[in-house]
């Protein structure tokens, strides 16, 4: 065994995470040749967008996604884990553009074509920066095959797809209202609208009757400016307060155009006045109201958010400027009645927070029906799984109120939309190269200016990342990919698209599993975000936790279900666990040096009880850690794993370990070196997926530099041969002695130094048939004497604890100073008292029983049951000492 240099004294991540990382990727381990199975195992990155900076979210994706990717190499499958970035249309084209105003240019100085270069040289200087940060990560993604969304190979890919769906007539061009950024100059996707709730004003607008000289029909808007461009007003039919009125025509305040009033069950009479303005141009629904009842459509507000030169006398005035010009000229008349405070829900520009605006365009859709009735069925089929499962009912709700898909965006950076026209004989045609002349008369052709929707793309990356629309190697063997791990705010930009987009062009499913990962929010379950100064930048905890403490934090937080409240406390617990397992590490190899390592099956006879448990627990770990792996639940395994290591191996058996490494025969000493290193080499192998760095450093102090590197040693299996959970069961009862005679020592304040006496009863006969097997331990952990006692104790001068199966006197005799410790106790006592009143006027409170979160409840009932037990025993202990 290899460890004439043992591990430094401190553990100091920032010395082998670099180092390891760049062996890994050097020997391509990351590489699926490298692992030895055949069956495939494939995720493929969410692609952050080249114009990002990694966050706690990216760092959660990513941890989970290495967790699983290197639990699955180490099981034998031939694993590829294919990275990549996103070409990000609208929030790279803002950033080019910020930086050309810098310059005092923009981009239509320089042209389309001098434009698209400036960006191109932006991607190449900071693409390194995003996939440096997810290498920071520990990332063991296969870097030989990374992609990028406007590569040519993915770029030839969207135009395969769209060339498609046009000649299929599920890709169709009309002339209809969209949400438009006036700050972006481009459409959106109703998905790409952040709606928040906004304090607004509803003014209420008098529209005289043309044919009833005085009266009024009232009309209640948030938007007045927009009135500039209506076309009508409409009221329900049987709203009995207008029947009057039905067929009537109203003049348009400020315009002095004559509208008709129309009748539509889609107004809500309980709304406002319950007379409708209609604006076909600059709403929604008066859109598909105008198309149903064949109004015009005039468009008073531009694509920048302008007063339009229909706008009259209000032309190049901003969209709020000219609102307050109306409402002061409606005042001025005596049409404005009245204004009321009115919270309501705006639309806002996903990339840059701009308020948007409906607006009435030429652009592309995908129909969208045809394409979610298979991806439907394959979740509810159970071929796609949710995880957790709540997550498909978000996704059937979206999926079955699907409306078409506006994929055409009026920026530069992106995939150009592939189809060209002809001006001399007016064809118009999709193709994917790009045509010399139009096929029907050689004419000349001009390509669409538009660009495709950045999420276009994006839907294709499980297959075009393989190679589609080549039949590759990649694709026959890693398609359908595993797992996709990703956050619940992109189950409808991206993971309903992929699997629609996946069914159509390659028949398949994209994925088995869809693994919804939590929100990562500050250690109060606020949002975490840069502005209330609350977020934590995961580089900054690397550089000064490491790696492997945040990604352990993170998975051991990550319960199914439930958001993390992440905490620089939880982070430094995470780094506390680093510590224990580098000590303990240090101090086998420091007491195993130059072993010759030997089979446990030699030493089968000879195996003591604290052997026995402790190769029995870790059989019993490997599977329940594995069991949670494969279920994806991370902080079950994290747990399970934490548990194992601090408590069972580095408390108990590290410190019994002690008696036979420096007091025992050379046969036990080496019986016991032989298993503090087999455990700990299966302890580093389950530990890898989550803290790779470490464990791979340790790993190799172990093994030697001539031996494989542990992101690629087998995972471990339960051995049966070690399961003995009779032997699970004593050790058990022998913790529970320990820590008996441990609290007494510690509640009667005797000194560490002080050896006691301690009796013991047994009520359990097979315990104590095997009690000299064990006293050892008990004298060692408990520094004190034991004596068995087969008849009735004389209570007196005994301080008493009871676990069980056996009854322990304590004996006090000089130990203590009587009054002074029963002073003490009883002062404790009372403040276990009146926090178990507290805790219980909490408990038998319904209010707070019906509204806090159930894991609040329940750790408040644990804590509620530990102080009650430690009352109940300080209690005893100060009878006990009463009776001296």
């Amino acid at each position: 065994m290899k460890n004439e240099e043992t591990l430094p004294q401190v553990f100091e991540p920032q010395t082998i995470e670099e180092k390891w990382y760049r062996i890994w990727e050097e020997g391509r381990y990351f590489h699926p040749d490298r692992s030895p199975g055949n069956d495939p195992f494939c995720i493929v990155i969410p692609p952050p967008n080249v114009t990002g900076h990694l966050h706690m979210g990216h760092a959660l994706n990513l941890t989970l996604q290495d967790v699983l990717i290197r639990l699955k190499r180490m099981q034998g499958y031939r694993t590829l884990w294919l990275p990549g970035t996103d070409h990000a249309g609208i929030a790279t084209q803002n950033v080019v553009e910020r930086m050309l105003a810098g310059e005092g240019l923009s981009r239509h100085d320089l042209g389309r074509d001098r434009f698209i270069g400036r960006v191109w040289q932006w991607k190449d200087r900071y693409h390194g920066r995003i996939v440096t940060q997810l290498k920071r990560m520990g990332a063991s993604c296969d870097w030989s095959r990374e992609r990028f969304t406007m590569d040519e190979g993915l770029s030839r890919a969207v135009r395969e797809v769209f060339v498609r769906l046009f000649e299929d007539g599920l890709i169709y061009r009309d002339e209809y209202i969209v949400n438009w950024c006036p700050r972006c100059t481009t459409a959106l996707a109703d998905i790409e609208v952040d709606y928040r709730e906004v304090e607004g004003q509803l003014y209420f607008i008098r529209y005289p009757l043309t044919k009833r000289p005085g009266e009024y029909l009232v009309v209640a808007t948030t938007r007045p400016e927009t009135m500039l461009g209506d076309v009508a007003l409409a009221v329900h039919p049987d709203d009995e307060r207008y029947r009057l009125h039905h067929g009537s025509r109203v003049l348009l305040p400020l315009v002095g155009r004559e509208l008709p009033l129309i009748t539509d069950d889609y107004v809500e009479p309980g709304f406002g006045t319950g007379v409708l303005k209609v604006t076909p141009a600059h709403d929604m629904s008066d859109f598909e109201l105008g198309r149903k009842h064949r109004l015009p459509v005039i468009r008073v507000i531009n694509g920048e958010g302008m007063m339009s030169e229909e706008a009259g006398g209000y032309a190049g005035l901003d969209r709020y400027t000219c609102r307050k010009q109306v409402v002061d000229a409606l005042g001025k008349q005596g049409l404005l009645e009245r204004c009321e405070d009115y919270n309501h829900s705006v639309g806002y520009c996903y990339r840059c927070t701009t308020a948007i605006e409906p607006y009435v365009s030429k652009q592309w859709f995908v129909r969208m029906k045809e394409l979610a009735e298979p991806a439907i069925h394959a979740v509810e089929e159970d071929r796609i799984r949710f995880i957790p499962e709540r997550w498909s009912r978000v996704y059937f709700e979206w999926m079955n109120k699907i409306r078409d898909w506006c994929i055409s965006r009026q920026i530069w950076w992106g995939h150009r939309i592939p189809v060209f026209y002809c001006d001399a004989c007016e064809y118009c045609f999709a193709a994917v190269d790009e045509p010399l002349v139009c096929p029907r008369c050689s004419g000349s052709l001009r390509q669409d200016e538009d660009v495709l929707d950045t999420w276009f793309s994006s839907a294709l990356w499980p297959f075009s990342t393989l190679g589609w629309p080549d039949d590759t190697g990649d694709l026959r063997t890693f398609y359908p990919t595993s797992v996709l791990v990703t956050g619940f705010d992109i189950i409808f930009f991206w993971v309903a698209r992929m699997i629609m987009m996946g069914l159509r062009f390659k028949e398949d499913i994209p994925f088995y599993d869809v693994f919804i990962t939590p929100l990562v929010r500050d250690e109060k379950g606020k949002k975490m975000s840069k502005s209330l100064g609350n977020a934590l930048d995961p580089l900054d905890v690397i550089e000064q936790f490491g790696a492997d403490s945040l990604r352990f934090a993170l998975a051991w937080l990550t319960v199914q279900g439930r958001d993390i409240n992440l905490s620089v406390a939880r982070i430094e617990s995470a780094r506390n666990f680093m510590n224990k397992l580098w000590n303990a590490s240090r101090f086998v190899l420091m007491n195993t040096n130059g072993l010759h390592r030997t089979p446990l099956e030699m030493f089968q006879e000879e195996l003591e009880l604290k052997d026995r448990w402790i190769l029995s627990r870790f059989e019993r770990t490997i599977g329940l850690a594995t069991d949670a792996l494969e279920s994806y639940a991370f902080g079950e395994y994290v747990q399970i794993v934490y548990d194992f290591v601090w408590g069972d191996y580095c408390d108990w058996f590290i410190e019994l370990a002690k008696q036979d490494l420096y007091r025992g025969k050379d046969r036990e000493k080496e019986r016991t070196q032989n298993v503090l290193v087999h455990v700990l080499e299966r302890v580093l192998r389950l530990l890898h997926p989550v803290a790779p760095f470490i464990t791979e450093e340790i790993w190799q102090q172990m093994v030697g530099e001539n031996q494989d590197k542990l992101i690629v040693v087998s995972w471990p299996e339960p051995d049966p041969r070690w399961c003995a959970d009779e032997i699970e069961e004593v050790m058990t009862r022998v913790q529970d002695m320990i820590r008996e005679i441990r609290f007494l020592r510690a509640e009667l304040s005797i000194s560490p130094a002080e050896t006691c006496r301690v009796h013991i009863h047994f009520s359990d006969f097979g315990l104590r048939a095997l009690s000299d097997t064990f006293f050892p331990y008990l004298a060692l952990l408990a520094k004190c004497e034991i004596l068995k006692q087969d008849q009735a104790i004389d209570k007196a001068g005994m301080a008493t604890g009871r676990v069980p199966g056996a009854d322990i006197f304590l004996e006090i005799g000089d130990l203590i100073e009587v009054d002074e410790e029963v002073r003490r106790l009883e002062k404790k006592c009372l403040i276990h008292e009146r926090d178990l009143e507290g805790l219980r006027s909490r408990l038998d409170n319904q209010d707070f029983l019906n509204r806090a979160p159930d894991e609040i409840v329940e750790r408040e009932r644990k804590r509620w049951e530990t102080l009650n037990g430690e009352r109940i025993r300080i209690r005893k202990l100060i009878e006990d000492i009463r009776s001296l």
